[in-house]
């Protein structure tokens, strides 16, 4: 483990008592110096930790600037169609994007400016670098910065890595797991949940649940929708991610929840070991979202799993000759038992007619049965 982000975990649980794991989270994977997405390292990929979309190769850039296109359309070709990306790792999404608009819809490419959200110096230099040949990108370093916009906010694998609170079903009541030192390293230990946020959270859950069920609650996701919704003017959100619709992921058989560490492709026993060495993330309970979405006056677009989503923004892109390797990247997009079952697709709009439905999501099921996907 990072002997210097395990020192700055325990000083602080020794000097304000036991830290919820939203914090540890945090710090494990957001601080400036030593957090895991801090390092200079790869992480994605073949040589890193874990595969992304993006990570197979260039096709999900040029299915999604398909996409990005129709968007355009939709919104009547603005003079200016930003592009917003948040969680752009190395930047190699929005090189693809760029390319293949440019390559394919010169005047969609024209009015389009991009701009990612990045908060690490590290990763913005590298993304700067990527990007070097293309002249309308800009950055910022949190929502609070960016600009109002009209066009899309994309995010691919971002809200899986917010810093989610850990709950647990104990003798009929809700409890918090939090962290506490322990010998050299770090250990669980049950308390009261710590704010009324949380406490209506679970109260939202389906009961009954068995006694010491666990799972987790991200309060930051239905915040960071708001916070996008205050930036954009008129266009779409659209959010690729794994989860489950609330149904689904709060079951009796899931009573482990769904966080999960991982190393070098691996799956890790113990989210507390190796703070900054290892990935950490929980699945997305897309219900909290739509359920925002609602609140915000959001029109949903579609809600879909990536199968179904790439079927669509793909119908028509293999009728011309393709590359063999692109065939094999479709495939694996689409894979059920790789990312095409457990990845979902959300699409939301404002002030926008959006139909007929975006083309990604002309095969998802009625948004009346969500509780079917």
């Amino acid at each position: 483990m990072s002997a210097q982000l395990t020192s700055i975990l325990r000083e602080e649980i020794a000097a304000a008592g036991p830290m919820t794991f939203r914090r540890f989270m945090e710090l494990a994977l957001y601080h400036s110096e030593h957090g895991y997405y801090s390092q200079p390292r790869t992480i994605v990929g073949k040589e890193g930790d874990f595969f992304t979309n993006v990570s197979i190769g260039s096709l999900f850039g040029k299915l999604i600037a398909r996409q990005f296109v129709e968007m355009w359309e939709k919104l009547d070709k603005p003079e200016t169609f930003t592009i917003v990306e948040q969680g752009a790792h190395s930047g190699d999404f929005a090189n693809d994007v760029l390319q293949a608009l440019d390559q394919e819809t010169p005047e969609c490419f024209a009015s389009t400016h991009y701009t990612i959200v990045e908060p690490s110096a590290r990763l913005r230099e590298q993304q700067q670098t990527q990007l070097a040949a293309f002249t309308k990108t800009s950055w910022v370093s949190s929502l609070h910065d960016l600009p109002p916009f009209t066009g899309v906010h994309f995010s691919n694998e971002l809200l899986d890595a917010f810093p989610i609170h850990r709950v647990v079903w104990s003798r009929s009541e809700w409890q918090e797991d939090y962290v506490v030192a322990h010998e050299d390293g770090f250990a669980w230990k049950a308390g009261a949940l710590s704010s009324p946020e949380l406490t209506t959270a679970v109260n939202a859950f389906p009961l009954p649940l068995p006694d010491g069920y666990k799972t987790e609650i991200n309060l930051a996701a239905p915040q960071w929708l708001h916070d996008v919704n205050a930036k954009l003017e008129r266009g779409f959100i659209l959010l690729v991610d794994y989860g489950y619709v609330r149904e689904q992921y709060f079951t009796p058989e899931r009573h482990d929840g769904t966080l999960s560490a991982y190393a070098r492709h691996q799956r890790q026993p113990n989210p507390l070991a190796a703070p900054g060495e290892q990935d950490l993330t929980a699945h997305v309970e897309f219900s909290s979202l739509l359920e925002r979405a609602t609140a915000l006056d959001l029109a949903l677009c579609g809600f879909t799993d990536q199968h179904h989503f790439m079927v669509g923004a793909g119908a028509d892109y293999f009728q011309t000759e393709r590359g063999a390797s692109e065939r094999r990247a479709f495939q694996t997009l689409m894979h059920p038992e790789f990312m095409g079952s457990s990845f979902k697709v959300l699409g939301l709009a404002k002030q926008v007619q959006a139909q007929p439905p975006l083309t990604g999501f002309q095969f998802a099921r009625s948004p009346a049965s969500l509780k079917l996907i």
